[in-house]
């Protein structure tokens, strides 16, 4: 039996109660591990994917390709009752079960393990010609009683939820770790002054309708990529959001 817990908000616990099981986690997660006896626990690589059949997972390798959805792996495989530990970077860390049939949509860079009752795939959601990930982002969805998903997120999470309130939630493309539910619509906010480098750098959202349902966790940290090429350049001296470099400066 695997079971996955946040250790002091930043590390992830995996118990494994005995006999063989295994978890996938992001390449070099690894920070800690006791067993009962002997060693009982080893890592590989995990060379295409996490799919289990080898043509699926090459097919999935080219798609993780395509769409900038990269994930380096390695399996971690337990023989018997053993509790190791994974953190990156100081990086926050959420745990979520999943229902059997449920789905989590999650950025690549943002999936610190999974275990075995989790089936990966990328799923194209169309809007996100635009947004820093392209047009798809990874998906996790449970299969079994033990579908643990542990996500990575700079600062402490913010989870917003419209499922009981109908409400619309509009959220930052930059800022969004991952949700369960519905997918989200895009919506423009353009005008002129985008185009003379005075926008406010928010041209563009994420949004859940009282009709689009989901569960959306949310880091208070925006991802930057790309080059400047406003008429006025940036005062602040980062570099621009996805935003702004998809040319909505």
């Amino acid at each position: 039996m695997i079971k996955f817990e946040t250790l002091n908000e930043l590390c992830l616990m995996i118990t494994n109660d005995g006999g063989y099981d295994y978890i996938f986690a992001k390449k070099g997660a690894f920070i800690a591990g006791e067993c009962n006896g002997a060693k009982n626990f080893k890592f590989t690589k995990v060379l295409l994917g996490p799919e289990e059949n080898a043509g699926r997972a090459f097919l999935g390798q080219l798609a993780r390709r395509f769409t900038g959805e990269n994930l380096p792996l390695m399996k971690a495989e337990f023989s018997g009752r053993c509790i190791t530990y994974y953190a990156n970077e100081q990086q926050h860390v959420v745990v979520y079960q999943l229902q059997n049939g449920e789905t989590i949509s999650v950025e690549s860079e943002n999936i610190l393990a999974f275990s075995k009752d989790c089936k990966y795939g990328v799923r194209f959601i169309g809007q996100g010609v635009i947004s820093q990930k392209g047009l798809a982002t990874s998906t996790l969805t449970g299969r079994g009683p033990e579908a643990y998903v542990a996500v990575l997120v700079d600062g402490n999470p913010l989870v917003i939820s419209n499922i009981q309130t109908k409400n619309t939630m509009e959220v930052d493309p930059d800022a969004v770790v991952c949700w369960i539910g519905d997918d989200p619509s895009i919506k423009f906010d353009v005008n002129w002054r985008n185009f003379i480098g005075q926008s406010s750098g928010e041209s563009y959202m994420f949004e859940w309708s009282p009709n689009s349902l989901a569960t959306v966790i949310i880091q208070p940290c925006e991802r930057t990529s790309g080059i400047d090429i406003s008429m006025d350049g940036r005062n602040t001296g980062n570099r621009p959001s996805s935003q702004e470099r998809a040319g909505l400066f």
